[in-house]
């Protein structure tokens, strides 16, 4: 598997998705299982940071009380509220 790091979400999500169905069936000797788990918690990082990254990048367009529009930063989410 190439470097997780030059994963793109998308990418990251699908194999996580595959590593999913192999534990699932549970037909995979314990030493290949053990792996895909380390491989799929690796993989949920990266998820995540990547969305964090996107989160981050959002921004809202705000209308000011005298009809003008602005841009800015979309507040970040409270824990909990994903």
């Amino acid at each position: 598997m190439e470097n997780n790091k030059e994963l793109a979400f998308e990418e990251a999500l699908s194999r996580l998705e595959e590593i999913v169905r192999a534990l699932d069936g549970g037909a995979a000797p314990l030493d290949e299982s053990l792996a895909l788990f380390e491989e799929g918690v690796r993989l949920v990082k990266l998820c995540s940071a990547k969305l964090d990254g996107a989160e981050q990048r959002v921004k809202i367009l705000v209308r000011g009380e005298d009809g003008t529009v602005s841009e800015e930063d979309l507040p970040p989410m409270q824990e909990g509220g994903r």
